[in-house]
C-alpha cells in the first residue's frame, strides 16, 4: 500500500489553500476589518480592485476557488493591483514628501535657534572661527537636535525612502513579478488575521502602568531602573521598569513594535514564549544598562529586542515556516533600531537593547531545535507552566509598579 500525501502538510500554514476564510457565494472582496462587499460579477470586483485608493482590500473571493485569495492572485487582475499599488504609492510619496519638506525645515529651524544662541554667548572667544566651533558643538550635542532629528528619520525619511523603493519596484512590475511577492503578501495578511490575546495582554499590563505615570510626580524614580537603586539591593526595579515610558511617544512607538513582533512570536513559537522570552530579554537589558550606563531608564525596548532577536534566530532555525523576505525585514529592524541607537544615544539605553537582542537569540538558540518541518513547533506541558508562572510575575510586576508610582 502507499501512502497518500496531503499536498497541505508539505507547505506552511499561511501558503496552504484553507490559510483564508471560505469563500460566500459569487465574488466579493473582504476589507482590512473583515466585513464582507458582494460584487455583481468577476468584472465588477476587479474594478473595485482597481478603485481601491486606502488598500482597504485585504481578501477577495470568486466563484471557482473555495477559499478567498489575495487580489494578486485572481485571474486577470494585475493591471488592476498594478495600477491600485502605484497611485497608493504616489500618494504615498506626495505625504511623505510634504512631511519631509516641514520637518527638515522644523530641524534646521532648530538647529539655526541653538546655533545662533551659542554664538551670542560664546564665553571670552573673539575669533569668529572658534565662535563658529563652539556653536556648532553645541547645535551637535544638543539633545533637542537629537529628539529632532529621530523625529525627522522615523516620521519622514524613512516614510519617504519606501514609498519611492515601491515605485522603483512597480516600474518594474509585470505579471511574472506578483508571483514573486505573493508569498510575503500571503505571510503578513495571514498574519493580520492572527489573534494573539497575550501579547495583547501584555500590552494591557503595559498599558495600566502607562495611565498610573499619568499621575503627576517622579515615576521614574519610584519605579523606573534608578542604577544606584537597584545595585544597592531594590531588586524588584529590574521587573518594573521595563513596563514604564518616558512619554506618550515612547510608549506609542513600543506599542507598535510590540503588537507586531509579540503576534509573530506568539502565532509562530506559540504563547508560553510571549512572556519568557520578554522577561528574560528585560531582565538581562536591565543588568546590562546598570552596569554600562549610569542614568535611570525605563521602557519595554529590552524585551521587545529580545524578542527580535528572538525571532531572527527561529526563523532561520526553522527556514521552512517563514518567507525569506519576511526574514529579512527582520534584519532591517535591527539594522533601523541601530541607527536609530546611534542617533539618540544621549537619551537612548543602548545597551539595554544590545543586552536584550542577545538575550532573546539566545533563549532561541538554547530553546528550540533546527527543523525543516513547514509546521509550528507545539508547545510543551514545561513550556505552558514556565510561560504562566513568568505571567504572573509580569502581572505583579505591574501592580507592584502601580502601587509604588501611586504611593499606595
Amino acid at each position: 500500500m502507499t501512502k497518500t500525501v496531503n499536498a497541505n502538510s508539505v507547505v506552511p500554514i499561511w501558503a496552504r489553500n484553507e490559510a483564508f476564510p471560505k469563500s460566500p457565494p459569487g465574488c466579493g472582496w473582504l476589507d482590512i476589518k473583515g466585513k464582507p462587499h458582494p460584487s455583481e460579477s468577476p468584472e465588477s470586483l476587479i474594478s473595485a480592485i482597481r478603485d481601491d485608493h486606502n488598500a482597504d482590500i485585504a481578501l477577495v473571493w470568486t466563484p471557482d476557488r473555495e477559499h478567498m485569495i489575495l487580489p494578486e492572485e485572481m485571474p486577470g487582475s494585475t493591471d488592476a493591483v498594478l495600477a491600485a499599488r502605484k497611485r497608493r504609492a504616489n500618494d504615498d510619496l506626495l505625504d511623505s514628501f510634504g512631511k519631509l519638506r516641514w520637518f527638515g525645515l522644523l530641524l534646521a529651524g532648530l538647529a539655526a535657534y541653538i546655533f545662533h544662541q551659542y554664538w551670542i554667548i560664546a564665553p571670552g572667544i573673539a575669533s569668529p572661527p572658534e565662535q563658529f566651533i563652539f556653536a556648532l558643538r553645541a547645535v551637535l550635542s544638543s539633545v533637542y537636535i537629537g529628539i529632532a532629528l529621530l523625529m525627522f528619520l522615523i516620521f519622514a525619511f524613512i516614510p519617504w525612502y519606501q514609498a519611492r523603493k515601491r515605485l522603483a519596484e512597480l516600474a518594474k512590475s509585470s505579471a511574472g513579478d506578483l508571483t514573486t511577492i505573493i508569498p510575503l503578501l500571503r505571510f503578513e495578511t495571514w498574519l493580520d488575521f492572527q489573534k494573539a490575546p497575550v501579547t495583547r495582554l501584555l500590552l494591557g499590563l503595559i498599558g495600566l502602568v502607562g495611565l498610573a505615570q499619568l499621575k503627576p510626580g517622579d515615576s521614574i524614580s519610584a519605579a523606573g531602573l534608578v542604577k544606584q537603586s537597584y545595585l544597592q539591593g531594590e531588586w524588584w526595579r529590574l521587573l518594573t521598569a521595563p513596563l514604564m515610558h518616558g512619554n506618550p511617544i515612547h510608549f506609542l512607538m513600543n506599542a507598535a513594535a510590540l503588537l507586531y513582533l509579540g503576534k509573530r512570536v506568539e502565532i509562530f513559537a506559540r504563547w508560553p514564549h510571549i512572556p519568557l522570552v520578554f522577561l528574560f530579554s528585560a531582565c538581562i537589558g536591565g543588568e546590562t544598562s546598570a552596569r554600562f550606563i549610569d542614568a535611570p531608564s525605563v521602557g519595554a525596548s529590552g524585551g521587545l529586542m529580545g524578542w527580535l532577536g528572538f525571532l531572527l534566530i527561529f526563523e532561520s532555525l526553522h527556514g521552512c515556516l517563514i518567507p525569506q523576505k519576511a526574514r529579512r525585514r527582520l534584519i532591517a529592524g535591527v539594522l533601523l533600531t541601530g541607527l536609530i541607537g546611534l542617533i539618540g544615544y544621549r537619551f537612548i539605553d543602548n545597551a539595554a537593547h544590545i543586552g536584550g537582542l542577545i538575550a532573546g537569540m539566545l533563549y532561541a538558540a538554547i530553546v528550540f531545535p533546527k527543523s525543516s518541518s513547514p509546521n509550528r513547533p507545539n508547545s510543551t506541558l514545561t513550556d505552558r507552566i514556565a510561560g504562566s508562572a513568568a505571567l504572573v510575575i509580569l502581572a505583579f510586576s505591574a501592580v507592584f509598579a502601580v502601587r509604588k508610582i501611586l504611593g499606595i
